[in-house]
């Protein structure tokens, strides 16, 4: 019974020796741990260390560097299994910050040491592009639209466009620098041409961009010699047809002027002989019209002044 008691202390002992704690729960640690960003998605992969049993899980947790926070466990990262990535993109919201990862691996009775990535900063370690690129023609110019392929809102960080331009006929390239807008115009451009473009999207802080695939199109194609004569002609028409009504309408207001005044001399000359012939001006219906008034003391003026005419005539006397 003492033999057997003496035994039992003496695993006991041994087995809350330093060494043999460190021997029993020392697992090997994760390697090769780095975080891919793409379009402001970051993605931590690792490796397992050497000799890591195919039972074991790993857990990540992220730091704050600015605020100088403590570690946080993420919850979609806290069992992975070998091979298994973490997505830190809503851990890494701030894309000013600078932030630490670490990983570790464990089993039931063991755990490993932490492998620690050093700093990372969204904004400048993330990688812009490709970008969605539609081209299509419009007479000397080309209609560029682009869409990011992530719903995420990072458009206020963009502040320009590279296109990399080739004029298919004779291989002319040139390149183009432009503020980001989803639909943009590229301008003076020959009509009837075919261009292929490759964009990349930079901004003030990062400099790391993907060019786009080719995109290639033609401007629209100029208009035909039989085009240019039908324009030529419907243009002449139209000018003669102008300069016909400008002479119209002048010739037309001077007639209608001398008119005028021909038809004020004869309206007077005959007011005039009615006045003389009755010794009193005609007095009008208030109640006819203007033109009305002018055709009845016209014609009441003119009987008025043939009724002497007859009656000398008939009395055989001339009248001088």
């Amino acid at each position: 019974m003492k033999l057997w008691m003496m035994l039992l202390l003496l695993q006991l002992h041994l087995g809350n020796a330093p060494w043999m704690k460190e021997v029993s729960v020392s697992l090997p640690a994760p390697s090769n741990v780095s975080i891919s960003s793409f379009n402001m998605e970051h993605i931590l992969s690792f490796l397992p260390g050497p000799g890591t049993p195919s039972d074991a899980r790993f857990t990540v947790q992220f730091l704050r560097l600015s605020r100088k926070s403590q570690w946080k466990p993420l919850a979609a990262c806290a069992k992975l299994t070998a091979g298994q990535k973490c997505n830190l993109t809503r851990a890494f919201k701030d894309h000013f910050e600078h932030y630490q990862a670490r990983v570790q691996a464990f089993t039931l009775t063991q755990t490993s040491n932490w492998t620690v990535l050093g700093g990372f900063q969204p904004l400048t370690d993330t990688v812009l592009g490709p970008v969605d690129v539609s081209l299509s023609g419009c007479g000397n110019c080309l209609l560029l639209r682009l869409r990011f392929p992530t719903a995420m809102e990072v458009g206020l960080i963009y502040r320009q466009m590279v296109l990399k331009m080739r004029r298919t006929r004779d291989d002319v390239q040139f390149s183009l620098s432009l503020p980001y807008k989803e639909e943009t115009v590229i301008p003076y451009l020959q009509p009837g041409v075919e261009y292929c473009v490759t964009v990349s999207i930079s901004s003030l802080f990062t400099i790391k961009t993907v060019f786009s695939g080719p995109h290639c199109a033609f401007t629209s194609s100029p208009p035909s010699r039989s085009s240019h004569v039908l324009m030529l002609g419907l243009l002449a028409a139209v000018c003669a047809l102008g300069l016909l009504l400008m002479v119209l309408h002048f010739y037309g207001l001077q007639r209608l002027e001398v008119l005028r005044k021909c038809l004020s001399t004869t309206v007077s000359y005959i007011l005039l002989q009615c006045q003389r012939g009755r010794g009193a001006p005609i007095e009008l219906s208030g109640q006819m019209s203007a033109v009305q008034r002018l055709k009845e003391g016209s014609a009441d003026c003119l009987l008025t002044a043939h009724r002497p005419l007859r009656s000398a005539s008939e009395g055989g006397e001339e009248i001088h």
